[in-house]
């Protein structure tokens, strides 16, 4: 691979995210939330129990099912579909999440964060 591909490939991974995905990430109540944690970290870095614990603590249900559920609709649905969004990287090996800035996202975000829970 010449150096020209490698650079469009850089160019791609780096784009800030159209604002029709970023507005279909932020549609899901339990991906906000899991990304208002996430953006949260200093190093952008959690574990994936850190991130189901704190989805437990956001979301009123607290039935005994209710953690496993968050774990499977994680790493089966919201982990795969930010990480197919360059959002982060969810490592299972380590069960490691890092979470890519990108600010487009971020301002959403932060908007969404005050709507849902200083309104």
């Amino acid at each position: 691979m010449g150096k020209t591909e490698r650079e469009s490939t850089a160019v791609e991974t780096t784009a800030a995210p159209s604002l029709d995905l970023v507005f279909d990430l932020l549609s899901v109540q339990r991906r906000r939330y899991g990304l208002y944690h996430l953006a949260d970290q200093d190093d952008g870095i959690a574990t994936f129990d850190e991130l189901v614990d704190n989805i437990y603590t956001r979301e009123d249900d607290h039935g005994e099912d209710h953690r496993l559920q968050i774990q499977t609709s994680l790493q089966h649905v919201h982990l795969p579909r930010l990480e197919d969004a360059g959002i982060l990287e969810y490592d299972t090996r380590s069960d490691t999440i890092r979470y890519w800035e990108q600010p487009t996202l971020e301002e959403w975000l932060e908007h969404a964060r005050h709507k849902e829970f200083l309104d």
